[in-house]
């Protein structure tokens, strides 16, 4: 059982508290990714658990295993944790081969050579043992440092932003194998990122951190599609926010009556409502939608995004995220409808 529990931890450096009673959970054998912006926690949290900084308070359970309670603590070298860092920090003396097999014992050459022969394999290196690492690609680079992280077998590897020196091409296929290796081993990972996409794509949880807590651990699309609050909302992907009406789980907008998410509708009165872009689609005249003049397009290949300002009083601007088209002219008008229901933060805890 490699599943890792962290209550209540909590982190000062002098009079700045960086962790403030965090809770996080990640089952055994599942990638979690870390999400937040710059200074929430995320690489602190990475190091208490790997042992590299000492906790103040909290538990860090790796399985059945204790492996810091409050500022007690195994050494790094006891938890079963593998680290790999931003920029991989291979040994440039050493072979990729030699690289891998740094963390295993020497004794049993042929069970090590073949150990770094499986991994290698594993990370889609199998032909590139004997070269060094400045004959590698950054993406190479990266491969061969999870390989390593995985040679000694760990319960829990921990990823501190390992993709974000490399292109966008190279990251998504670097990422896909990464998430492949670590599932085909069994390791439990923790992948620490500020890329939402990445977040979303990658892993089977995503935990939102700021200011030093998890303020909703889920499933990426439940994340995506039933924020715990307006500031994860906007966070985690493109929002439209809009100022609602709610009465009898239906919420009254300027793109007209929106159906509530089941849960978001047990109160009525004001608030905000946010609507992702892929929802909000444009229709054709007379088909129930409400008016809209063009502002412009912008173009990405794939799809595009229509920016709109809605007719009526208020006159809110929207964004649609649509499939390729012919870019709409501006200043023509339009007719919008929104698919599907909607989140809803009331009161004024919602404008804050």
């Amino acid at each position: 059982m490699k599943r890792l529990e962290v209550r209540g931890l909590r982190k000062s450096f002098g009079v700045t508290e960086v962790l403030r009673g965090l809770d996080l959970a990640v089952p055994s054998g599942a990638l979690a990714a870390v999400l937040g912006p710059s200074g929430c926690g995320k690489t602190t949290l990475l190091r208490v658990v790997a042992g590299f900084e000492e906790a103040d308070a909290g538990e860090v359970r790796i399985g059945d295993r204790v492996v810091t309670a409050g500022r007690q603590g195994l050494p790094p070298e006891r938890r079963r944790v593998a680290v790999v860092p931003q920029e991989g920090a291979l040994f440039p003396h050493l072979s990729v081969a030699d690289n891998v097999a740094f963390g295993l014992p020497r004794r049993h050459a042929a069970r090590r050579r073949e150990r770094v022969r499986d991994l290698l394999a594993l990370v889609g290196l199998a032909d590139l043992g004997e070269r060094m690492p400045a004959q590698l690609s950054g993406g190479q680079q990266q491969r061969v440092a999870v390989a390593r992280a995985l040679a000694p077998d760990p319960d829990v590897v921990l990823l501190d932003e390992p993709f974000s020196a490399l292109d966008a091409g190279l990251r998504a296929a670097v990422r896909e194998d990464v998430r492949a290796a670590l599932h085909e081993t069994g390791a439990t990972g923790v992948l620490v990122t500020h890329d939402q996409e990445e977040a979303l794509s990658v892993a089977d949880l995503v935990a939102v951190m700021r200011a030093g807590r998890v303020v909703q651990c889920a499933a990426p699309e439940q994340l995506y599609r039933a924020p715990a609050d307006l500031e994860v909302a906007t966070f985690v992907g493109e929002a439209v926010v809009l100022p609602a009406e709610v009465s009898g789980g239906v919420a009254e907008t300027a793109l007209g009556r929106l159906a509530l998410l089941r849960g978001d509708g047990g109160a009525d009165g004001p608030g905000l409502v946010a609507v992702r872009p892929e929802q909000v689609h444009i229709v054709g005249a007379g088909r129930g939608g409400v008016r809209a003049r063009v502002l412009g397009t912008t173009f990405y290949g794939h799809d595009a995004t229509v920016r709109l300002t809605v007719a009526g009083p208020g006159g809110a601007e929207v964004a649609v995220q649509c499939r390729t088209q012919g870019p709409l002219p501006a200043e023509e008008v339009v007719e919008v409808v929104v698919a599907g229901p909607v989140s809803f933060f009331p009161g004024s805890a919602a404008l804050a």
